[in-house]
C-alpha cells in the first residue's frame, strides 16, 4: 500500500515568487522566510516522495466567481501555469498522477464528497511558488494531484469539513494498492487581511495557538466556524483551511520536525511547518514538540 511520508504546510503570497525573480533570498527583509525552507529540503534528500497531493485554493486562473466549486481533485497528465498578473515567471508543467487522482475521486465520492473532477487544469502561484520553494530549481522530482479548496467565494466548507476531507484522502492513499511514497502539501497564507477596513491585519498569537494545535490539539480549529475564523484571521487568512486538511491526512496523531513563522512578508503572516505521521520512524525533531504542549485551548 501507499505511505504517506509527511505533509508540509507553507504560505503562498505572490510577492514570494517575485522575490525569487529578483534574487532576494539573502535579503534581511526575505531571508527569515527563506532560511526557514533549508531544513525542509533536506528532508526530501531522505523522505524521497514520489507524488505530491497539493491542497490549495484557486485565485482566478483555473476556476472564477461564475463557476467555483467547493472541492476540485485535478485528473490531468498534465498541469500547466500561465501568467496571472503578479510578474512572476511561469514555471516548468508538472506531470500528473491520473492513477491516484482517480482513485481519490472515487474514494472521496464514495465518502460522500461533492467532487469536481478535472481532466484538464491549470495551478496557480498558491500551487506553484510552495512547489518551487521545495524544489527551487523548478525541476520535479515527484508527479502531483491538485485538491482545490473554495475559500474565495461564501459560502466556504467548514473547518471541521476540510479537515474530514483530508482525513478521507489519507485514508483513500493509504488505501492505493502502489508502493508510493506521497507527500502532502497544504498551502496558504496564516491570519492577512488584503483590502477592507482591517487591511494589513496579522493575528501572532491566534498564528502560533493555530500551529502548536496540529499536534498538540488537531482538531482545534475545527470547533470555530468560518465567520469566527475570518474574525480571528483575517479574510484571506482562512485559508488556514488547507492546513487543516494536510493536517487530517496524517491521522489522529502527528509530530512537528520543524516549523517556522515570519511576519511581515506583503503585509501577510507566513508559517511552515513540516510534520510526520507519529508512526514514522523518528525525524530529527526540532522544539515543536515542546511548544505543541502549551497549545491554546
Amino acid at each position: 500500500m501507499a505511505h504517506i511520508v509527511g505533509a508540509i504546510a507553507t504560505s503562498h503570497v505572490p510577492a514570494i515568487g517575485r522575490a525569487i525573480a529578483k534574487g532576494l533570498q539573502q535579503d534581511a527583509y526575505w531571508k527569515p522566510f527563506f532560511d526557514g525552507f533549508v531544513p525542509v529540503r533536506q528532508w526530501l534528500e531522505t523522505a524521497r516522495p514520489d507524488v505530491v497531493v497539493c491542497l490549495y485554493n484557486d485565485h482566478g486562473l483555473n476556476f472564477f466567481l461564475d463557476k467555483l466549486p467547493t472541492f476540485a481533485v485535478g485528473a490531468a497528465p498534465r498541469y500547466t501555469n500561465r501568467d496571472e498578473g503578479w510578474g512572476i515567471p511561469q514555471v516548468p508543467p508538472f506531470a500528473g498522477d491520473p492513477a491516484l487522482s482517480w482513485h481519490l475521486i472515487e474514494h472521496l465520492v464514495a465518502a460522500e464528497f461533492d467532487i469536481t473532477s478535472c481532466q484538464e487544469m491549470d495551478v496557480d502561484h498558491a500551487f506553484t511558488l510552495p512547489m518551487e520553494l521545495l524544489w527551487p530549481h523548478r525541476e520535479w522530482p515527484v508527479k502531483v494531484v491538485p485538491v482545490s479548496i473554495n475559500t474565495v467565494q461564501f459560502p466556504l466548507p467548514s473547518a471541521r469539513r476540510c479537515y474530514n476531507l483530508g482525513a478521507a484522502i489519507g485514508e483513500a492513499i493509504r488505501a492505493w494498492p502502489t508502493d508510493q511514497r506521497v507527500l502532502i502539501l497544504g498551502t496558504g497564507g496564516l491570519s492577512h487581511q488584503l483590502d477592507g477596513e482591517r487591511a494589513g491585519f496579522i493575528n501572532r498569537r491566534f498564528d502560533q495557538a493555530f500551529m502548536d494545535s496540529l499536534t498538540a490539539d488537531p482538531r482545534w480549529a475545527t470547533r470555530l466556524s468560518i465567520h469566527e475564523l475570518v474574525e480571528r484571521t483575517g479574510t484571506q487568512g482562512v485559508e488556514c483551511l488547507m492546513w487543516l486538511a494536510a493536517r487530517g491526512a496524517l491521522g489522529e496523531h502527528a509530530r512537528c520536525l520543524h516549523r517556522n513563522y515570519h511576519i511581515p512578508i506583503s503585509n501577510t503572516a507566513s508559517g511552515l511547518m513540516l510534520l510526520e505521521p507519529a508512526d514514522a520512524a523518528p525525524g530529527e525533531a526540532h522544539a515543536c514538540e515542546a511548544r505543541a504542549a502549551q497549545a491554546v485551548a
